[in-house]
């Protein structure tokens, strides 16, 4: 009895957090100061930053269906906050060229670690996974896009 008790107190508890808001930053599809709307990135280096990226570091998220049931929603909402904090894609143009040259710089090392994409991200999202060789391509056009800044 006791524990078909505890089972309907953790439904009802379940039930009632998805009511809780997340957070969930916006999802904007229109975004005239993008990186890649303003730039010339090769379409290896466009894709492999959509692919691996652009979820926490742009306006353009794609919301998996896990984050929409909470506690799960407020982690993955809580991730991409962050994720805009250090970079938003989006708002590139925004950056002047120290900054930009900064972040492509602070993306340089966070690849070499391997930092990102964060491993929980790659959990489910193996598609985002960057092989070594797509690594250094994207190291090596950080440092490329951080010199044609400053010609």
């Amino acid at each position: 009895m006791k524990i078909k008790i505890i089972f309907w107190i953790l439904i009802a508890i379940f039930l009632i957090i998805q009511f809780i808001p997340s957070g969930r930053p916006e999802v904007k599809k229109d975004n005239p100061k993008d990186l890649l709307a303003n730039n010339i990135v090769p379409d290896e280096i466009a894709n492999m930053l959509k692919t691996s990226c652009y979820d926490c570091h742009s306006n353009e998220t794609v919301y998996p269906w896990y984050a929409y049931v909470a506690p799960v929603s407020w982690l993955v909402s809580r991730d991409i906050r962050k994720g805009h904090e250090k970079l938003n894609f989006s708002e590139w143009e925004n950056l002047n060229k120290i900054k930009k040259a900064e972040h492509l710089d602070s993306m340089s090392d966070e690849l070499e670690s391997e930092e990102m994409p964060l491993p929980i991200y790659l959990l489910m999202h193996s598609n985002a996974k960057l092989t070594p060789e797509q690594r250094q391509t994207l190291i090596d056009w950080t440092g490329d896009f951080a010199d044609s800044l400053f010609e």
